[in-house]
C-alpha cells in the first residue's frame, strides 16, 4: 500500500514542496530505505522513525519499506522529514486511517522517544502552504508561534508523534495556535541600550543619524576604548522600526539558518550582527556545499559590525562588495544558483594604526610610516568606495567621561532619522523602502541638484582629493540625507562640505 503526504525542504529562504512517499510492500524481504537525493541526515531518519514508533505504541513493518521524496533530483537534507516519513509509514501499513494528511503540509523532527523536536524554516513553509492552497501546516509545537504568523492557514502544534497521527487521522481534533501580531512586535520593540549612555561622541552621533537616516555605511577609526564599539551597538536604537512585510522577510532568514530561538514568532527589532575577525568567507557572505545565509544575510533590515576591521582576511572582505553594491548575495554551484537577500548597514571599525593610538594626543605612537601605510592598504580602494562616512572617534577626555550630565540620548536622535525618512518615503512614494543610499544615477541628477557654491566645494574636493566616480555619487548621497535631517529641498554647499568631511580616509589619516 502506498501512502502520501506532503512536506518542505528549502533552496535559499524559499521553501520547495516535497511529496513523501511511503509504500510498505506486503511481499518480499524485510528491509527498508529513503531515496530521492537524501542527505545523511535523511537517511538516518528511518533509524529514528523507528524507534519513536516503538516507543509510541505503534510497531514498525515487517515488510519492505521504501520512502521516496520527490521530486528526486533535488537534494533533501536535514531531520525535518521523520514526521511526515512515520505518519506515511502508519498510514501506508495500514495501523492509522488517513483522514486529512492531503490538506496538511508536515514537518517535524522525532526524538526516540516519540516526542516532535523543532526544526528550521517554518515560516518559509508556512507561506508555502498558503501559497499552495492547503488548509494548513502540522509543525512542532515550539514552531507553532512562528508559523501562525501567516494569516489564512490552520497551525497545528503537536508535541508527539501520537498527537500528529491522531489529528490526521480524525481522532484527536487539535485547536489551530492563533496569534496577535500587535501585541507580539510590541512585546520585542524594546532596547535596553540607549545612546544617552555614551558621554561624549557627539560629532560621532552626529554622523551615526546621518548615517541612519540615509541608510549610509559607515567607518568609525580611533584609538582603542573610545566607544566604536559602544556607539555601534546602539544604532538600532534610532533606525525606524522594522516593518511587518521587513520582520517576515528577516525571520525568514533567521529561520531557516537555525538562528531563530524556540518559541520565537518574529524577529521584532533591527538585528545587529557581529562577526569575529576570524570569520571565513562562507561564514561572512554564504556558502557551502548546500549554499547557506552568512552574516551579511542574517544582518538583513539590519546592523553588520565589523569590529577590528582591517584584521578581517582581504578576501572575505573584498567579497563584502557584492553585497554592498546590489543588496543581495548570490552564490553559484555546479547544481544550482542561490540568492539571498542582505540589504544592512555596515559599520565597520578600526584603529588608526597597528598601535591604536596614531591619533590619540594623550599617548605616543610607536609606528612607523611604512607600518601605517601597510596597516590601512589592508582595506581595498574600492572597497573603502563604498563606504559613505569615515569619522573619526576621538578619545574622550576625562572631564566628560565624569560628566553628570548624559550624552544625546536615542530619543532625540531618533526624532532627526523619522523627519528624514518620512521625507524619503514621499520623495520615493513608488518604493516606499528606498532610501538615499540606494538612489540610482537618475534619481541623483533629479534630487541632488547643487546651486554654483555647492557645485565648486564638490568640484574642489574631486580635485584635491582625487575621489572616484562612485565616491562621488557617495557624497551627493550624503549630502542629499543631510539636507533632509534639516528638512529642506534644497541642497546647501554646506550640506557638501560636510559630506566632504565624511571622506576621512580619502583625506588620509
Amino acid at each position: 500500500m502506498v501512502s502520501r503526504l506532503h512536506s518542505v525542504t528549502f533552496t535559499g529562504i524559499e521553501a520547495v514542496l516535497i511529496e513523501v512517499e511511503v509504500d510498505v510492500a506486503r511481499k518480499g524481504f524485510a528491509g527498508s530505505m529513503v531515496v530521492g537525493l537524501p542527505d545523511a541526515a535523511v537517511r538516518e531518519s528511518l533509524e529514528r522513525v523507528r524507534s519513536a514508533m516503538d516507543n509510541s505504541g505503534y510497531e514498525f513493518p515487517r515488510y519492505k519499506t521504501i520512502v521516496n521524496l520527490a521530486p528526486a533530483d533535488l537534494r533533501k537534507e536535514g531531520p525535518a522529514f521523520d514526521l511526515p516519513i512515520a505518519l506515511g509509514i502508519l498510514f501506508a501499513d495500514g495501523a492509522v486511517v488517513d483522514e486529512h494528511s492531503k490538506r496538511f503540509l508536515v514537518t517535524g523532527e522525532l526524538a526516540l522517544d516519540g516526542r516532535v523536536r523543532p526544526v528550521k524554516g517554518v515560516l518559509s513553509a508556512a507561506l508555502l502552504a498558503k501559497e499552495r492552497g492547503f488548509d494548513g501546516i502540522v509543525v512542532p509545537a515550539e514552531n507553532a508561534n512562528e508559523a501562525a504568523v501567516v494569516d489564512g492557514v490552520d497551525v497545528i502544534p503537536v508535541a508527539y508523534l501520537t498527537e500528529a497521527a491522531g489529528f490526521l487521522s480524525g481522532q484527536l481534533p487539535l485547536e489551530p495556535v492563533a496569534i496577535a501580531l500587535d501585541d507580539i512586535f510590541e512585546r520585542v520593540r524594546h532596547y535596553d541600550i540607549d545612546f544617552g549612555d555614551v558621554r561624549g561622541q557627539e560629532a560621532v552621533k552626529r554622523a551615526l543619524t546621518i548615517s541612519s537616516a540615509g541608510m549610509h555605511n559607515v567607518l568609525l577609526i580611533g584609538p582603542p576604548g573610545s566607544g566604536k564599539t559602544m556607539l555601534a551597538k546602539r544604532l538600532p536604537t534610532i533606525l525606524p522600526p522594522l516593518t511587518l512585510e521587513e520582520s517576515l522577510e528577516t525571520t525568514r532568514i533567521h529561520s531557516v539558518s537555525g538562528e531563530l530561538s524556540p518559541g520565537v514568532a518574529l524577529v521584532g527589532t533591527r538585528p545587529v550582527r557581529m562577526p569575529h575577525h576570524s570569520a571565513s568567507i562562507p561564514a561572512l557572505v554564504g556558502g557551502g556545499s548546500i549554499p547557506q545565509a552568512g552574516e551579511v544575510s542574517l544582518a538583513h533590515h539590519g546592523v553588520l559590525f565589523l569590529d577590528e576591521f582591517p584584521e578581517f582576511s582581504r578576501p572575505a572582505l573584498e567579497a563584502l562588495r557584492q553585497p554592498l553594491e546590489d543588496a543581495q548575495v548570490t552564490i553559484a554551484r555546479a547544481h544550482a544558483t542561490v540568492s539571498f537577500p542582505a540589504s544592512f548597514m555596515l559599520i565597520a571599525a578600526m584603529n588608526p594604526c597597528p598601535c591604536g593610538y596614531f591619533t590619540d594626543a594623550r599617548k605616543a605612537c610607536k609606528c612607523s610610516p611604512l607600518q601605517i601605510d601597510k596597516y590601512l592598504s589592508r582595506i581595498s580602494g574600492p572597497l573603502i568606495d563604498r563606504i559613505d562616512i569615515h569619522v573619526e572617534v576621538p578619545a574622550v577626555p576625562f572631564t566628560e567621561l565624569r560628566s553628570r550630565r548624559d550624552g544625546t540620548p536615542s530619543s532625540v536622535m531618533r526624532e532627526g532619522v523619522t523627519v528624514a525618512r518620512e521625507r524619503q518615503r514621499k520623495r520615493f512614494h513608488d518604493k516606499p523602502t528606498m532610501t538615499n543610499s540606494r538612489m540610482s544615477g537618475r534619481l541623483l541628477r533629479e534630487y541632488c541638484r547643487l546651486d554654483d557654491a555647492g557645485e565648486r566645494v564638490l568640484k574642489q574636493a574631486m580635485s584635491e582629493l582625487g575621489l572616484s566616480a562612485r565616491a562621488h555619487d557617495k557624497i551627493l548621497r550624503v549630502s542629499r540625507t543631510i539636507a533632509d535631517l534639516a528638512d529642506r529641498d534644497d541642497v546647501h554647499a554646506d550640506d557638501v562640505l560636510e559630506a566632504v568631511h565624511y571622506r576621512r580616509l580619502d583625506r588620509q589619516l
